[in-house]
């Protein structure tokens, strides 16, 4: 198993904090009927005035030093099939030397992160942690 110097129990949770945001991203989104797999998916996650969930986020993510913040960047790559488990190290020092905006902007960008983030911890060999759809047990 490969050793992520994040604590797993920290992953799961910023997974979980993520999750709920994006939970009250998919209250707000409108379904407009048909195939759930053509539909738009929101951008970014929203942010409401009065919810710091989002900022609590962004915070922890602004607090990890910028190897932490590279694994996460990795991880998130490796959950939504960019890398395989045996390049963990290339993922990682492709993340921290590609590094363009803000870590928290970049991940928080993508609206499946917290998934991708589970998928990726259980191709790295956290099964007992993840279930295999990629949700926490």
């Amino acid at each position: 198993m490969i050793t992520l110097n994040i604590d797993p129990d920290y992953l799961h949770v910023l997974i979980l904090k993520v999750r709920a945001i994006m939970a009250r991203e998919e209250q707000d989104t409108p379904d407009p009927g048909g195939n759930a797999t053509d539909d738009e998916v929101p951008a970014t996650l929203q942010e409401l005035p009065d919810d710091l969930s989002r900022e609590e986020v962004v915070e922890e993510i602004q607090g990890l030093g910028p190897d932490q913040q590279a694994k996460l960047v990795a991880l998130m790559w490796l959950g939504r099939g960019d890398g395989e488990p045996e390049h963990w190290q290339d993922l990682v020092a492709d993340a921290g030397d590609r590094r363009e905006i803000p870590t928290e902007d970049y991940l928080l960008g993508h609206p499946l992160v917290a998934d991708y983030w589970a998928d990726g911890l259980e191709r790295l060999g956290y099964e007992s942690m993840v279930g295999g759809t990629g949700r926490l047990k």
